[in-house]
Formats: structure tokens, sequence, C-alpha cells
């Protein structure tokens, strides 16, 4: 491993790191507010939903499949992002007692566009499934599924994962900003690009079953939307996020069976 600078976070923000914590939550607010709007827009006469609500189902078109693709990548920003503050808040402070400001700027941009980059393509792999799931005939208007052994086998695949070995590896260092730290330092700008890359596949692998739930319950329900944004973030800062995590696997497994044998 590449050494690492010799520092522990304080308990203080500094005037740098206060600006960056402003600018990621001014994100997420623009985010949500995005994702208002687009749920307005699809709900309008003429629109998306109102379409599926006729009983036609149309073909996307390039913009139909890039206003979803959209939609998938602003909501991942809203959900995910406030989950990995604390990470980008860390590995901000440790890069001020190391690199001096134009370049440790620079590795903090790529590390934040590289967390980012990991979701966004799996915002690209959600609008192909649902654009699949809608052309069988399987997602309401709502975008929700129409089938009761779909929405119980992607509740199940979601509780189950809750308890797998793999999900466990994947929580612990999204949990740990330091323990990150310590296993994956790069140093240089570059570093940052290879960290984030790294920190954002560890986020996918804990939470991309979770993102499943919501063609169950809705994709454009903004109430569980947020409801799933709220439970990764306390599962990832709360000293019992694995144990409300297990917890969780075992109501969303619940709530499958229910489905399936009711």
């Amino acid at each position: 491993m590449a050494e690492l600078p010799a520092a522990t976070p304080g308990g203080r923000l500094a005037g740098e790191q206060l600006l960056f914590l402003l600018c990621l939550l001014a994100l997420v607010g623009l985010a949500w507010l995005a994702l208002q709007r687009m749920g307005v827009a699809m709900a309008a006469p003429g629109g998306m939903a109102d379409a599926a609500m006729a009983g036609m189902l149309m073909p996307w078109s390039v913009g139909d499949a890039l206003l979803m693709f959209a939609m998938w990548a602003v909501m991942m920003i809203g959900m995910m992002l406030p989950s990995a503050l604390p990470m980008l808040l860390f590995y901000q402070h440790m890069l001020r007692r190391c690199m001096p400001a134009p370049q440790r700027h620079l590795a903090l941009l790529l590390f934040s566009a590289a967390y980012g980059l990991l979701w966004i393509g799996f915002a690209l792999l959600a609008t192909a499934l649902q654009w699949s799931l809608e052309q069988l005939a399987l997602l309401s208007a709502g975008m929700r599924s129409t089938s009761t052994a779909l929405a119980g086998g992607l509740l199940l695949v979601a509780g189950v994962y809750q308890w797998l070995p793999g999900k466990a590896a994947c929580l612990d260092r999204c949990r740990g900003p330091l323990q990150f730290i310590l296993g994956y330092w790069r140093p240089g700008v570059l570093g940052g690009w290879r960290m984030g890359l790294t920190h954002g596949a560890y986020c996918l692998g804990c939470c991309w079953a979770l993102m499943g739930v919501l063609f169950v319950v809705g994709v454009m329900n903004l109430l569980w939307v947020a409801l799933i944004g709220a439970y990764v973030l306390l599962e990832k800062v709360l000293p019992q996020g694995p144990w409300l995590g297990r917890i969780a696997g075992l109501l969303l497994s619940a709530w499958g069976l229910a489905l399936l044998l009711g």
C-alpha cells in the first residue's frame, strides 16, 4: 500500500470542507427538485404515463429514452450522494494534509466524478431493464410491476442479498472511511480517480439489489425513493447498520413471499 499522510480528522470542518459540503447538499437538493419536475412532466397529458394509462404499448422515442435515463441518473444522485458524504469529506481532509491546493482540488473532483460514473452506468442498465419490462407489458402507468411473480422475485432477491457475505463485505468498506483510506489509498491526482472507482464499486455492490424494489412500489414514487435513500444512509452511518440491513432483509423477504404465496 502507498504511504499515507500522517493525519487524523478533527471534529470540526475547515472552511474548505464546509464549502464543499454545502455544494454537495445543494447538488442533492437540485437532484430532488429535478425528480419532482420530471414526475410532473411524465404525468402531464400526452406524456408517457398518460399513454400507458390509455392502454397503448408504444415504443420509446429517443426523447423518451433520454428522459428515462436522466431520471434514473438524477435519482441515483439524490439517493446515493448523501450516504457518500462522510467518505468524500474524509478524503478531502486527507488531501489537505498531503497535496497543494490545485492538485488536491482536481483529485477530489476525480474521486467524486468516478464515484458518480459508476452510478450513472447503473442508471443506464436500469433504463434498459425498464424498457424491457415495459415492452413485455410488465410495468403499469406508474412504472410499477404488474406481475406478482416479478414483484415477489425482486423483493426476495433484495431481501436475501442483505444476508449474503458479498453484501456484508461491500457494506463494511462503505461504512468506514478510515478503513477504506487505509486499505485503498493511492497518491497523486490520478489516485483520486482510482479510489473513486473503487469506492463507487463497493457502494454499488452494497445497494444495487435495493433498487429493484422501485419496480415494485413505482419507479417515480418519490416517497419510496426518499425512504430507500434514507435507509441506505442509516445503514452506512449508524453503529447498528449491519443489523439494520439484516432486519430489512427479513422484511423484504417476508413481503416477497407474501406476494408469491398470497
